[in-house]
């Protein structure tokens, strides 16, 4: 039993139109179904979802992208086309001798577009990273749960990345007290994994093992759990 990651799940206010715009930059097509607007991932890089929220965002949110760049000049015209696509620039205190640009997509969700030479994202695609906020535990315990080794240990810091690569998921409580790392469930940015081989009952039951906890299920089959950090994922079956 194995529970595999397969999407990014963002509450939008307008999900196809910010769908539309993530697959302009990443080159995906789009996918309507019953769950909202998916851009399925392929060869390593993880999909995107996103689903009606009323909720207009605020502030900076748990997760946010990292996009590759080849090139200078590859890097400036991602910028351009996120730009021209509907992203804005975002000052989150930046230095001006800091490589990366911060954008914000038509949702206010931020991402960046990292400079070229980057060897934490080498050779991890398009779409190099999914940079959480948590705490070293949380890691630990996706580690587990996606049986995705830890490329990244190192104080508060982590990252798993799938033993056939792609896009790398990483989290840092460095900047964060504690206190501030308390449960937050709205779930508005989730992970949704899918339980390959058949049982999901033992898949929650080997998750809670791991130190999740299972809050609910909803009409369609779909499990709502919570991670060490308290923040929810879903998962399902095939």
């Amino acid at each position: 039993m194995q529970s595999t990651l397969v999407a990014v799940t963002y509450g939008a206010q307008n999900p196809t139109r910010v769908a539309q715009f993530w697959a302009g930059l990443l080159g995906r097509e789009l996918v309507e179904d019953g769950d909202g607007v998916l851009l399925p991932g392929a060869d390593g890089q993880l999909g995107l979802r996103f689903v009606a929220d009323g909720v207009p965002p605020a502030g900076q949110h748990r997760i946010h992208l990292h996009l590759t760049s080849t090139s200078l000049a590859d890097q400036q015209h991602t910028v351009a086309i996120a730009v021209e696509l509907g992203a804005s620039h975002l000052d989150v205190g930046q230095r001006r001798d800091e490589g990366h640009i911060v954008l914000s997509d038509p949702e206010g969700y931020e991402f960046c577009v990292i400079e070229p030479g980057n060897r934490f994202l080498a050779d991890c695609g398009r779409l190099g990273e999914f940079t959480c906020d948590g705490t070293r535990a949380v890691g630990a315990f996706w580690s587990k749960a996606l049986r995705w080794p830890l490329v990244w240990d190192k104080g508060a810091q982590t990252a798993v990345q799938s033993p056939q690569g792609g896009t790398k998921v990483s989290w840092d409580a460095w900047h964060r007290a504690p206190d501030d790392l308390g449960p937050q469930r709205s779930g508005r940015q989730r992970f949704e994994l899918v339980a390959t081989g058949g049982d999901l009952e033992a898949e929650v039951d080997r998750l809670v093992g791991l130190g999740a906890q299972s809050l609910r299920s909803n009409d369609r089959g779909v499990i709502v759990l919570a991670d060490p950090d308290g923040r929810e994922f879903r998962l399902r079956a095939p």
